[in-house]
């Protein structure tokens, strides 16, 4: 389907390229992707589908529509503007129907009240290097550098590889790379040689609780970090998200203290469930997944450290 898809005419394969990357979010001065002070650039497109995902809008790898209806005052030019009858208004506020939607954006155009929003711009490997160089003083001055997120960077291995390749050579950028693991290890093998750091998320290690809650197995992933941990170029960071009900049992815990406890990983990190990203879904036209989910009870987080360091793992609670 993806190469019937248009983002202002441009085809798919136009921005999937060595120069031009698909990008949702640029954001600075970020403390939680990596060491120091850090530029983090999100690139859009994942193979995975993670029930609690805080950044939908990443999954997808072509621009999206989001539709913010509090803002919505039912003027109807965007209804006007469509040529698919895929807008209408519903009790004077806008509603999409995606199946009929070409995402030729010519209803965001006319929108006057920034109801309607693109996530997802073409932006080429120079731009975003001039846009993390921008802020070199506060990498030099706390240690930081640029880190590529998403969405799965590597679901753009060759933009990933140059964009990475030129923050290196050209401005000695530290770098890291945030990611789900689910890549070619031949792509991870042409980063590596440009990257400081590589955030390496874990969700489950059983292959089939790993489907369940992320649309793929493990098996690949987990092989992934055992080359990388072996290859020995990058500092390997090793974040776990906790999800109530998913992977917060001592059983699992113990599981995962067994393979990491002779990795010579750099830091282990537990990150607790939350729904920060759910209205998103909304602005999508999706339903939450993980609707209803509970929070981690007060101190979990704690327990499961103290429990795990009983293993013999040296870890933090959150980035």
């Amino acid at each position: 389907m993806d190469h019937k898809i248009k983002y202002r005419n441009i085809p798919v394969h136009e921005y999937r390229s060595a120069d031009k990357g698909l990008i949702f979010n640029i954001q600075r001065y970020s403390i939680q992707d990596g060491p120091g002070i850090r530029t983090t650039i999100f690139v859009k497109g994942c193979p995975l589908r993670c029930k609690w995902c805080s950044n939908p809008e990443s999954q997808n790898a072509y621009p999206e529509i989001l539709v913010r209806v509090q803002k919505c005052q039912g003027c109807g030019k965007c209804m006007e503007m469509c040529e698919n009858d895929a807008i209408d208004l519903d009790d004077g506020v806008v509603h999409i129907n995606r199946p009929l939607c070409t995402l030729c954006m010519k209803c965001v155009e006319v929108c006057p009240t920034g109801t309607l929003d693109i996530t997802g711009k073409v932006m080429t490997v120079d731009q975003l290097v001039e846009e993390a160089s921008r802020d070199e003083i506060f990498y030099d001055n706390s240690g930081g550098g640029v880190t590529l997120s998403g969405g799965e960077p590597l679901s753009q291995p060759e933009f990933a590889v140059n964009f990475l390749k030129k923050c290196k050579e050209e401005f000695s950028l530290n770098t890291a790379v945030d990611t789900c693991g689910y890549a070619r290890w031949e792509d991870f093998e042409r980063i590596l040689p440009y990257t400081d750091v590589i955030l390496f998320d874990l969700k489950n290690l059983d292959p089939e609780k790993h489907l369940e809650g992320t649309g793929v197995k493990n098996d690949i992933i987990l092989e992934n970090l055992r080359k990388i941990v072996d290859a020995n170029q990058a500092r390997v960071w090793v974040r776990i998200p906790v999800i109530t009900g998913y992977n917060d049992s001592e059983e699992h815990m113990a599981q995962l203290a067994e393979m990491l406890k002779d990795m010579p990983v750099e830091k282990i990190s537990l990150l607790g469930y939350h729904e920060y990203g759910k209205p998103k879904y909304a602005f999508l036209g999706r339903e939450y997944p993980y609707e209803g989910t509970p929070f981690l009870e007060e101190g979990r987080l704690e327990q499961l450290k103290e429990f795990l360091e009983s293993k013999g793992l040296t870890l933090t609670i959150g980035y």
